[in-house]
């Protein structure tokens, strides 16, 4: 069995919770599920490790589980919890050699403080790129104010996961009398896939060529819209023209994963529509199991070479693994 590189693993740590404002759970969390997550988030020796032997998981790829820094409103204390959780994601990183690497958090409600950090935790600590749970606080990742930050990434060679969060940003009345939509079921992947849009309409990668965003489960709806968002744009007049096409962003400055991508068909769609290169293996660990993750990419239609690169070699590259 082949081994992999997992990247968008989840990890808490309970000294960050006395340091934010506090956040309120989803109300519509299974209690069962609820209870499984709180024991496996802060695990890592113990429940983390044996399921990634178990299943081949050479590296986990670590990320603050969200809503991260990204929920809290105070601009001084999230500066603060980032750099708390930077040094403690290093910690684990270099606790366990070979095992684990990191993305780090960014306290993006102050640009300027968060360029600082994603220099020190990519050079100092050895972090491998950043995660962002979704906006930061209503604002998002096209706003001029963050150009900075792009910058920056493109200048350490390093990616922006682009990933879901919580709490939402604002009310959205089409989920109103169906909570069960609100989350990883529908709506994460719906505005989360709204943000990459932003950013890709926005111009981001024209002005850093050079830099990557990684989205996951499976690119949050839209690499199956490819042909659509080229059709549509070269109908429409923007006073900023792209310079590209709409999909011509993706395989080059968009990669996806297979976080939460559970059916073998969507993995070999994915491969189809992206190229061999931009598909990544996920765990979305803990919540989804490690075995479904890697038995669909193990069932795709796919060559040995292929299977490969999602696994583990795409992640190597991108990470300098």
């Amino acid at each position: 069995m082949r081994s992999y590189i997992a990247l968008e693993e989840a990890v808490s740590f309970s000294g960050l919770d006395a340091r934010r404002s506090p956040f309120l759970m989803p109300k519509n969390i299974e209690p069962g599920f609820a209870a499984d997550m709180t024991e496996r988030l802060p695990d890592i020796d113990t429940l983390r490790l044996a399921e990634m032997d178990a299943h081949n998981i050479a590296v986990q790829v670590l990320s603050l589980t969200v809503p991260g820094i990204e929920a809290e409103p105070d601009a001084t204390r999230a500066v603060e919890n980032a750099r708390y959780v930077n040094d403690a994601l290093a910690s684990i990183v270099h606790g366990h050699p070979g095992r684990f690497a990191a993305f780090a958090a960014l306290p993006l409600q102050d640009p300027e403080a968060a360029v600082a950090e994603l220099r020190r935790a990519v050079r100092e600590l050895g972090l491998v790129g950043a995660l962002v749970n979704d906006h930061i606080q209503g604002r998002y990742l096209d706003e001029p104010e963050f150009d900075g930050v792009w910058s920056a990434l493109e200048d350490l060679g390093v990616p922006l996961y682009l990933h879901p969060g919580m709490p939402p940003a604002d009310r959205w009345r089409l989920l109103e009398g169906h909570p069960e939509m609100d989350g990883a079921l529908w709506s994460w992947q719906a505005t989360t896939g709204g943000h990459a849009l932003r950013i890709i309409l926005s111009g981001v990668f024209d002005r850093h060529p050079g830099a990557r965003m990684v989205l996951g489960h499976g690119g949050e709806f839209l690499p199956f819209q490819l042909s659509r968002f080229d059709s549509r744009y070269a109908t429409i007049v923007t006073p900023s023209p792209l310079r590209r096409r709409p999909s011509e962003y993706f395989g080059r400055n968009v990669l996806v994963t297979t976080s939460g991508i559970l059916a073998a068909s969507v993995i070999e769609a994915l491969v189809d529509v992206m190229g061999a290169d931009s598909v990544l293996f996920a765990g979305d660990y803990p919540y989804e199991r490690t075995s479904d993750a890697v038995g669909a990419l193990e069932r795709a239609d796919l060559s040995d070479e292929v299977k490969d690169r999602v696994a583990f070699g795409n992640a190597r590259a991108l990470l300098r693994l």
